[in-house]
């Protein structure tokens, strides 16, 4: 037999054993030793797979069970790694009648240096939002992908526009110029389904970014460019539900890997069920069991199996990647005792890591129920250290707009900062002015930039964690109104065929401009500022419609005064003596200049003054 058919039959045969192979899937992808928790639980997906035993011989590591699904195409193998297992590949040899049909090749690594210590985000940072696919478009090559359908198109405001996580790295200088210290970008994992999935919630692939979006490796890239820039970076997670092009969706290990199905009942969307010391079950049901769309199918995570599957997800990011801190997506729609759960492995791994929640609640009483160490009538404990501040957002938005009263303008943020009380830490809410899934804030003011800049001198000053929506920073707009697909607009400067750079400023309005310098001037003094980023707060009731509070740490005080006159007015300053005693002077940041504390304060009207007690 000639040498050029004997390598081409051992070609194919090749072909026909990978066309043949039992396992298609290995989930997590590899794993680490030295983790706190010993115990790791594989899904092993292919073909006619419940009626192997797997067996290895690795030194450390053991199978202390397995457990078998409905769909015999699934097999669970849960492992014991021991403190003394080294990193390396070992093989699990699938058997059947005590002979070996396939072999499993699993990799163990070495954790990065500092992967315990890891620091979580926290007061101290300004979170810079991203939604990638509006963002920028890095690499045009990616735009396209076979086997992808829903493929660019701008035209389209459902439509993918080519945003990619190459797009986010060639921008991180003008991120850090800005002052932002944090990095959050919605979800980059695969969306494969047919339409309208640019947002990123309808996951199909947890372990691996859509090939439109980059690749793993560019992702954790990202998180290295990030470092080099004293930039976190924050992962947008969905643990409520998926897609329904979602790989074990359309093979499902069994059917309570999913509520309500087949039988699809959508969620009432009505949070509070959850915590109403009145509440009833079916209520209770069907918030937490709906699905969200009929497109996002709803997870059961009171299936073992699915926890675990969803935890250690999770906790794989965080380690491959580098993660600093994770936003968990409609946080509120999970089985609660779950998502407790959830929360407190990845903090027994990770003790100084931070997560927020989107718990979108109206009233302060509302959210504080999901914050960790909540005093909580039925006891509950979330485990979650932040929540988003809704209820801020909803002040913000009129607090500058309407008149002043005993519980208008003014008086909506006091009374909303009066209730801290209910909070197990204020200084872990996520403060915001707007987000994807909100109109532009400067769209709900009626694009006033006085307003604006004072909503923006309070977000950048007050207690909590300040998170900025990109192109919030240069008064961008966008209604809700119209649908999301036209509110979430493409950054100006994102696209090479772009004429508005906001990137550089090049061809924005002057009002643009004034608010991107200010935001800019704000932003990055706040890095200097411990007494903002740390310090107590003590506020004073709004008089006259001025409102006033200081932020001290120590020797450190930083006064904050928000005229919401139209006109100047006089600010008298005998009120404020157990803050400014011992203080004769100040640094104005926003205009740089000093400020001398007499009797009186003179104030422009709409105008915030953000004073640097020396």
């Amino acid at each position: 037999m000639k040498k050029s058919l004997i390598l081409l039959l051992l070609f194919f045969s090749i072909i026909v054993q990978a066309q043949n192979s039992l396992i298609k899937r290995v989930e997590p992808l590899n794993w680490w030793v030295g983790m706190k928790n010993p115990n790791l639980q594989l899904l092993v997906y292919g073909q006619d797979l419940s009626g192997y035993t797997p067996e290895l011989k690795y030194p450390g590591v053991s199978i202390t069970g397995i457990e078998r699904a409905t769909n015999k195409n699934y097999l669970f193998i849960n492992l014991l790694i021991a403190p003394e297992a080294k990193a390396g590949i070992f093989e699990i040899n699938m058997k059947s009648n005590g002979k070996t049909k396939e072999i499993v090749k699993y990799e163990l690594k070495d954790r990065e240096k500092g992967s315990v210590e890891r620091k979580g985000f926290n007061s101290g940072d300004l979170i810079y939002q991203i939604f990638p696919d509006r963002f920028a478009n890095g690499d045009i090559k990616n735009d396209i992908v076979k086997g992808y359908p829903d493929i660019t198109d701008r035209k389209q405001p459902f439509g993918r526009h080519g945003g990619d996580i190459q797009g986010v790295i060639n921008h991180l200088d003008y991120i850090s110029s800005m002052g932002y210290t944090a990095l959050w970008l919605t979800p980059v994992t695969e969306n494969n389904m047919p339409s309208s999935s640019y947002h990123g919630y309808a996951i199909t692939d947890f372990y691996h970014v859509d090939p439109r979006q980059g690749t793993n490796e560019l992702y954790r890239k990202l998180s290295d460019e990030c470092k080099k820039r004293d930039i976190k970076l924050i992962i947008d997670i969905v643990i409520n539900h998926c897609g329904t092009e979602w790989w074990i969706y359309k093979d499902l290990p069994s059917n309570d890997w999913l509520n309500n199905y087949p039988d699809v009942k959508l969620c009432n969307f009505h949070g509070t069920a959850i915590f109403d010391p009145h509440h009833s079950e079916i209520d209770v049901k069907t918030m937490s069991d709906g699905w969200f769309t009929n497109s996002m199918p709803d997870i059961n995570q009171r299936n073992p199996l699915v926890a675990n599957y969803i935890i250690q997800n999770n906790i794989w990011w965080i380690e491959y990647a580098g993660l600093s801190g994770i936003r968990s997506d409609t946080h509120q729609y999970p089985d609660k005792d779950f998502v407790s759960e959830w929360a407190k492995r990845i903090l027994t791994e990770y003790p100084d890591f931070n997560m927020v929640g989107e718990v979108w609640l109206n009233f302060p009483a509302m959210t504080a129920y999901w914050q960790k160490d909540a005093p909580n009538l039925d006891k509950f404990n979330s485990n979650l250290p932040t929540i988003m501040d809704f209820p801020l957002h909803f002040a913000l938005r009129t607090a500058f707009s309407e008149g002043e009263g005993w519980d208008t303008g003014l008086a909506r943020i006091y009374d909303l900062f009066s209730q801290d009380f209910l909070l197990a830490n204020p200084m872990n809410v996520m403060t915001f002015a707007d987000n994807h899934d909100v109109s532009r804030f400067y769209t709900l003011l009626g694009e006033n930039l006085p307003n604006y800049k004072l909503a923006m001198a309070l977000l950048l000053t007050t207690r909590g964690i300040p998170q900025m929506y990109a192109g919030t920073e240069f008064v961008m707009t966008g209604d809700e109104g119209q649908g999301h697909g036209l509110m979430r607009k493409d950054f100006p400067g994102g696209w090479a065929e772009d004429k508005i750079n906001a990137f550089t400023q090049a061809g924005l309005s002057a009002d643009q401009i004034d608010a991107q310098n200010y935001m800019k001037r704000i932003q990055n003094w706040r890095k200097s500022s411990d007494a903002v980023k740390y310090g107590k707060m003590i506020q004073f009731i709004p008089q006259n419609g001025f409102y006033v509070y200081f932020r001290i740490k120590e020797n450190k005080s930083v006064m904050v005064i928000i005229n919401n006159n139209k006109d100047t007015k006089s600010l008298e300053t005998d009120r404020f003596v157990e803050c400014l005693s011992g203080h004769s002077t100040g640094k104005e940041i926003i205009s740089n200049a000093t400020v001398t504390f007499s009797d009186k304060i003179e104030v422009k009207g709409k105008t915030a003054m953000i004073i640097d007690l020396d």
